[in-house]
């Protein structure tokens, strides 16, 4: 299991086209992909536990990747999520 805090980026936080951007890099692979967020745990495979997280911009989360290819995972979620999850708009100041 290796976990990582990152900070979302997102000006209207993850609603619902990130929420689906971030689940669809989820599903991808066979690990355990969950978030630790203001003392509740969502499962990013989940469109509806990542939106029922409430995650607004600035807020950080705690990534977990548990499972026979976490790096991999960890490397493509942390790089999904640094990259604002194809969002177009830009950030707020």
């Amino acid at each position: 299991m290796i976990s990582k805090k990152i900070k979302i980026t997102n000006p209207s936080g993850l609603h619902l086209r990130p929420a689906g951007n971030l689940c669809n890099t989820a599903v991808q692979y066979k690990c355990k992909i969950t978030f630790d967020y203001d003392g509740g745990n969502a499962n990013a495979k989940s469109v509806l536990s990542v939106l029922g997280a409430c995650v607004k911009c600035g807020d950080e989360i705690n990534l977990i990747c548990d499972g026979e290819d976490e790096e991999e995972a960890m490397k493509a979620m942390t790089e999904a999520i640094e990259g604002g999850l194809q969002e177009t708009e830009t950030p707020l100041k």
